[in-house]
């Protein structure tokens, strides 16, 4: 376990884990009123929460596979990254992939937060790459 330190405003939940072998924390809606959204619909969700993650690590926000399933409910930009010196409410882009209107209402869990340890890259300048069996294969380039 790392410690995380959280703000939460008056009203948010914070994260909590489903179960013991969970590795995602689910995020809950802070919101006023309910958020409906219709289908293609895509908007940024509240969560009145705001973490201090210990440098060298980062905070995925994943979208909730329930949601996915049965309503078509997803995130944009998933996994969604939060940085170690990012100290601002966490908000949640929330879009409707199903077919029928979607509604977000307060305390509903939309999200699951894991967090993971950073390994940053040291770029080095190359001419050349060390060649493989794929090499420079793109797209689709093995097959089905």
């Amino acid at each position: 376990m790392i410690p995380i330190k959280i703000h939460a405003l008056p009203g948010s939940k914070i994260p909590e884990y489903q179960s013991k072998g969970a590795s995602g924390a689910d995020i809950c809606a802070l919101l006023d009123e309910p958020v409906t959204l219709k289908p293609g619909d895509t908007a940024l969700i509240s969560t009145g929460i705001s973490v201090e993650i210990p440098e060298g690590y980062e905070a995925q926000i994943r979208p909730r596979s329930g949601l996915a399933i049965k309503h078509g409910i997803t995130l944009l930009n998933t996994p969604g990254t939060i940085d170690s010196d990012y100290r601002g409410e966490i908000k949640i882009i929330v879009t409707n992939l199903g077919k029928i209107d979607f509604t977000i209402t307060d305390g509903m869990r939309i999200a699951q937060m894991i967090f993971g340890k950073i390994y940053r890259g040291h770029f080095i300048i190359s001419d050349e790459l060390g060649r493989t069996a794929r090499n420079n294969g793109g797209f689709g380039h093995s097959g089905v």
